[in-house]
Protein backbone atom coordinates (compact mmCIF):
# COMPACT_ATOMS: atom_id res chain seq x y z
CA UNK A 1 0.00 0.00 0.00
CA UNK A 2 2.80 2.32 0.36
CA UNK A 3 3.94 2.05 -2.66
CA UNK A 4 0.55 2.78 -3.98
CA UNK A 5 0.41 5.92 -2.36
CA UNK A 6 4.04 6.95 -2.96
CA UNK A 7 2.66 6.20 -6.93
CA UNK A 8 -0.37 8.33 -6.40
CA UNK A 9 1.56 11.28 -5.14
CA UNK A 10 3.64 10.68 -7.99
CA UNK A 11 1.52 11.05 -10.45
CA UNK A 12 -0.01 14.22 -8.41
CA UNK A 13 3.21 16.07 -8.78
CA UNK A 14 3.69 15.13 -12.44
CA UNK A 15 6.92 12.88 -11.39
CA UNK A 16 7.57 10.32 -13.96
CA UNK A 17 8.79 6.66 -12.44
CA UNK A 18 12.09 7.89 -14.34
CA UNK A 19 12.58 11.11 -12.58
CA UNK A 20 11.91 9.30 -9.34
CA UNK A 21 14.38 6.69 -9.71
CA UNK A 22 16.85 9.08 -10.84
CA UNK A 23 16.42 11.48 -7.67
CA UNK A 24 16.36 8.48 -5.13
CA UNK A 25 19.07 5.97 -6.92
CA UNK A 26 16.72 3.38 -6.74
CA UNK A 27 16.64 0.28 -9.31
CA UNK A 28 13.92 0.41 -12.15
CA UNK A 29 11.08 -0.92 -11.37
CA UNK A 30 11.12 -0.59 -7.57
CA UNK A 31 7.56 0.98 -7.55
CA UNK A 32 6.36 -2.51 -8.99
CA UNK A 33 7.54 -4.62 -6.31
CA UNK A 34 6.00 -6.21 -3.71
CA UNK A 35 6.20 -6.13 0.11
CA UNK A 36 7.27 -3.10 2.69
CA UNK A 37 9.47 -0.08 2.47
CA UNK A 38 12.72 -0.10 4.67
CA UNK A 39 12.71 2.55 6.98
CA UNK A 40 16.21 4.46 5.29
CA UNK A 41 14.51 4.06 1.68
CA UNK A 42 11.47 5.95 3.33
CA UNK A 43 13.66 8.70 5.01
CA UNK A 44 15.73 9.40 1.30
CA UNK A 45 11.97 9.45 -0.06
CA UNK A 46 11.24 12.41 2.44
CA UNK A 47 14.95 13.93 1.82
CA UNK A 48 14.16 14.12 -1.73
CA UNK A 49 10.16 14.81 -1.68
CA UNK A 50 10.40 16.85 1.62
CA UNK A 51 6.42 18.38 0.92
CA UNK A 52 5.19 14.64 1.40
CA UNK A 53 3.17 13.90 4.59
CA UNK A 54 4.87 10.84 6.10
CA UNK A 55 2.11 10.24 8.27
CA UNK A 56 -0.26 9.57 5.07
CA UNK A 57 2.93 7.87 3.03
CA UNK A 58 2.85 5.15 5.58
CA UNK A 59 -0.20 4.50 7.26
CA UNK A 60 -2.79 6.08 4.68
CA UNK A 61 -4.33 8.56 7.15
CA UNK A 62 -4.36 12.24 6.54
CA UNK A 63 -3.01 14.44 3.64
CA UNK A 64 -1.05 13.87 0.76
CA UNK A 65 0.72 17.02 1.55
CA UNK A 66 1.98 18.26 4.48
CA UNK A 67 0.46 21.60 6.22
CA UNK A 68 2.61 24.43 6.47
CA UNK A 69 1.79 27.56 8.73
CA UNK A 70 1.78 30.30 5.40
CA UNK A 71 4.03 32.50 8.00
CA UNK A 72 6.62 30.78 9.63
CA UNK A 73 10.48 29.96 9.39
CA UNK A 74 11.34 26.56 8.42
CA UNK A 75 14.90 24.44 9.33
CA UNK A 76 15.84 21.55 7.70
CA UNK A 77 19.06 19.72 9.07
CA UNK A 78 21.00 17.70 6.80
CA UNK A 79 23.81 15.94 9.17
CA UNK A 80 25.85 13.14 8.80
CA UNK A 81 26.39 10.67 11.32
CA UNK A 82 30.08 12.09 11.98
CA UNK A 83 28.56 15.03 12.74
CA UNK A 84 28.11 16.93 16.17
CA UNK A 85 25.36 18.85 17.02
CA UNK A 86 25.84 22.02 18.69
CA UNK A 87 23.66 23.51 21.16
CA UNK A 88 24.65 27.23 20.21
CA UNK A 89 26.60 28.86 17.54
CA UNK A 90 26.74 31.94 15.38
CA UNK A 91 26.87 31.37 12.10
CA UNK A 92 27.64 34.67 9.86
CA UNK A 93 25.39 35.10 6.86
CA UNK A 94 27.21 36.70 3.70
CA UNK A 95 26.69 38.14 0.32
CA UNK A 96 27.77 36.60 -2.21
CA UNK A 97 27.93 39.09 -4.82
CA UNK A 98 29.52 41.86 -2.25
CA UNK A 99 32.34 39.41 -1.53
CA UNK A 100 33.18 38.63 -5.04
CA UNK A 101 32.18 35.19 -5.60
CA UNK A 102 32.20 31.83 -3.36
CA UNK A 103 36.04 31.24 -4.15
CA UNK A 104 37.07 35.14 -2.69
CA UNK A 105 34.41 34.29 -0.06
CA UNK A 106 36.19 30.85 0.87
CA UNK A 107 39.59 32.76 0.67
CA UNK A 108 38.75 35.16 2.83
CA UNK A 109 36.24 33.68 5.18
CA UNK A 110 37.85 34.75 8.58
CA UNK A 111 38.03 38.14 7.23
CA UNK A 112 34.72 38.71 5.21
CA UNK A 113 32.16 40.94 6.76
CA UNK A 114 28.75 39.09 7.22
CA UNK A 115 25.42 40.73 6.85
CA UNK A 116 24.13 39.02 9.89
CA UNK A 117 24.29 36.16 11.97
CA UNK A 118 22.12 33.26 12.15
CA UNK A 119 21.63 31.27 15.93
CA UNK A 120 19.69 28.14 15.65
CA UNK A 121 20.35 25.09 18.34
CA UNK A 122 20.91 21.76 17.63
CA UNK A 123 22.89 22.64 13.93
CA UNK A 124 26.56 20.49 13.03
CA UNK A 125 29.30 22.88 12.54
CA UNK A 126 28.96 25.40 10.12
CA UNK A 127 31.31 27.69 7.98
CA UNK A 128 28.56 30.44 7.08
CA UNK A 129 25.60 31.08 5.08
CA UNK A 130 24.05 32.29 1.89
CA UNK A 131 21.27 33.32 0.11
CA UNK A 132 20.07 31.37 -2.37
CA UNK A 133 19.45 32.33 -6.69
CA UNK A 134 17.78 31.09 -9.02
CA UNK A 135 15.32 27.80 -9.21
CA UNK A 136 17.41 25.00 -9.73
CA UNK A 137 16.87 23.10 -6.15
CA UNK A 138 12.60 23.86 -6.47
CA UNK A 139 10.39 23.27 -4.76
CA UNK A 140 12.93 21.89 -1.85
CA UNK A 141 14.75 25.69 -1.64
CA UNK A 142 13.63 28.37 -3.48
CA UNK A 143 15.18 32.30 -4.01
CA UNK A 144 15.64 33.93 -0.88
CA UNK A 145 16.49 30.93 0.99
CA UNK A 146 18.95 30.34 3.24
CA UNK A 147 21.47 27.46 3.04
CA UNK A 148 24.72 26.98 5.86
CA UNK A 149 27.59 25.01 4.77
CA UNK A 150 30.88 23.62 5.66
CA UNK A 151 33.89 23.97 3.19
CA UNK A 152 34.98 21.14 1.75
CA UNK A 153 38.62 21.53 0.84
CA UNK A 154 39.74 18.00 -0.33
CA UNK A 155 37.32 17.78 -3.22
CA UNK A 156 38.47 13.99 -4.49
CA UNK A 157 38.50 12.44 -0.99
CA UNK A 158 35.74 14.08 1.36
CA UNK A 159 32.63 14.22 -1.42
CA UNK A 160 29.58 12.54 -0.10
CA UNK A 161 27.65 11.67 -3.01
CA UNK A 162 24.01 12.08 -3.27
CA UNK A 163 24.48 15.09 -0.45
CA UNK A 164 23.68 18.60 -1.68
CA UNK A 165 26.55 21.00 -2.42
CA UNK A 166 27.00 24.83 -2.27
CA UNK A 167 29.15 24.76 -5.73
CA UNK A 168 31.55 27.28 -7.58
CA UNK A 169 32.13 26.50 -11.27
CA UNK A 170 34.23 27.89 -13.68
CA UNK A 171 32.54 28.63 -16.60
CA UNK A 172 34.44 29.75 -19.74
CA UNK A 173 36.24 32.21 -17.62
CA UNK A 174 33.38 33.43 -15.39
CA UNK A 175 32.02 31.96 -12.21
CA UNK A 176 29.13 30.06 -11.75
CA UNK A 177 27.74 29.17 -8.32
CA UNK A 178 24.56 27.37 -7.90
CA UNK A 179 23.18 24.46 -4.97
CA UNK A 180 23.53 21.13 -6.15
CA UNK A 181 22.93 17.71 -5.37
CA UNK A 182 26.57 15.98 -6.62
CA UNK A 183 26.50 12.47 -7.82
CA UNK A 184 29.20 10.00 -9.60
CA UNK A 185 29.55 10.54 -13.24
CA UNK A 186 29.32 8.31 -15.96
CA UNK A 187 32.50 9.73 -17.26
CA UNK A 188 34.73 8.39 -14.36
CA UNK A 189 36.59 10.15 -11.70
CA UNK A 190 37.61 12.91 -13.43
CA UNK A 191 34.01 14.62 -13.49
CA UNK A 192 31.02 14.86 -10.75
CA UNK A 193 27.28 15.11 -11.90
CA UNK A 194 25.83 18.24 -10.68
CA UNK A 195 21.67 17.14 -10.45
CA UNK A 196 18.80 19.75 -9.61
CA UNK A 197 15.60 19.03 -8.13
CA UNK A 198 13.85 21.02 -10.13
CA UNK A 199 12.92 18.53 -13.21
CA UNK A 200 12.99 21.68 -15.89
CA UNK A 201 17.15 21.45 -15.11
CA UNK A 202 19.11 18.58 -16.56
CA UNK A 203 21.74 16.79 -14.68
CA UNK A 204 25.36 18.39 -16.21
CA UNK A 205 28.49 16.43 -16.20
CA UNK A 206 31.44 18.74 -14.90
CA UNK A 207 35.09 17.66 -14.64
CA UNK A 208 36.38 18.43 -11.21
CA UNK A 209 39.12 20.33 -12.52
CA UNK A 210 36.53 22.90 -13.27
CA UNK A 211 34.98 22.86 -9.59
CA UNK A 212 36.49 26.21 -7.94
CA UNK A 213 34.86 25.87 -4.39
CA UNK A 214 32.68 23.47 -2.92
CA UNK A 215 30.78 23.57 0.37
CA UNK A 216 28.25 20.76 2.24
CA UNK A 217 25.37 22.02 2.74
CA UNK A 218 24.05 21.32 6.41
CA UNK A 219 20.86 23.02 6.85
CA UNK A 220 18.24 24.80 4.90
CA UNK A 221 16.16 27.95 6.59
CA UNK A 222 12.86 29.11 4.78
CA UNK A 223 10.63 32.04 5.66
CA UNK A 224 7.02 31.43 4.25
CA UNK A 225 5.45 34.54 3.76
CA UNK A 226 2.09 35.50 1.67
CA UNK A 227 3.32 38.93 1.09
Amino acid sequence: MIRQRLAEYLSNKGVSNYQFYKDTALSNGYLDKEGSIRSDIIEKISYKYPEINLTWLITGQGNMIKEVDPVQERTKVYSLRTDRLLDDQSIPLYDIEASAGLVELFRHNGDSTPVDTIRIPGLPKCDGSVYVTGDSMYPLLKSGDIVAYKEINDIQNNIYWGEMYLISIDFEGEEYISVKYVQKSEKGDSHIKLVSQNAHHQPKDVPLEKVRAIALIKATIRINSMG
